[in-house]
């Protein structure tokens, strides 16, 4: 955390410390809905969760694979073994987008990682996103921003019946206020 809080770049306004946190509390919080009980799981989702968008710090595309090579570097010198190294990496890797978990664990961290899309904050964490896309210029303005918001709420999915329960109503309910926008 004291990595992310030093080094991560100031326009990344959504992928911040606080959205890490906001992923651990929601990774935690859907674990325990889903029956995850094992400890070295919920250490290793944990872990993943963490070091997740660390790649941020280097780089903004492809920041997964970067977040991994720091993994591979850091993990060892906490007792870490290849295996447990290799599963960390892989829940990482399973929140690039578009997400296509393989495991559990892999939906869980995909599902915390998003959980937002279907809460009473999408619209303050959504307007971060947007800062930061902008600062980034990788879109222009409102228009561009609510078109995009659109087509990516059309093709996520929520993967844990948790998530499904509890968030999917209330994205879809966001994506209809959306539509509004761009029609």
């Amino acid at each position: 955390m004291h990595k992310l809080q030093a080094s991560l770049p100031q326009q990344l306004t959504y992928h911040s410390l606080s959205h890490t946190l906001d992923v651990l509390k929601q990774a935690r919080h859907v674990a325990h809905k889903e029956g995850v009980t094992c400890p070295e799981d919920l250490l290793l989702l944990q872990v993943a969760v963490l070091y997740h968008d660390t790649g941020f710090i280097y780089t903004y595309q492809n920041h997964e694979a970067q977040g991994c090579l720091l993994v591979q570097q850091e993990l060892p010198a906490f007792g870490f073994n290849e295996e447990q190294i290799e599963k960390v990496c892989g829940l990482i890797r399973a929140t690039k987008i578009p997400q296509d978990p393989q495991s559990h664990l892999e939906q869980i961290i995909c599902d915390a990682d998003l959980d937002y899309l279907g809460r009473e904050d999408f619209s303050q964490i959504a307007r971060e996103l947007f800062r930061e896309l902008v600062s980034y210029q990788l879109i222009e303005g409102e228009d561009e921003w609510n078109a995009l918001q659109v087509a990516f709420l059309e093709k996520h999915r929520y993967f844990t019946n948790f998530s499904k329960r509890n968030r999917e109503k209330k994205k879809q309910a966001h994506l209809a206020q959306l539509r509004t926008k761009v029609a």
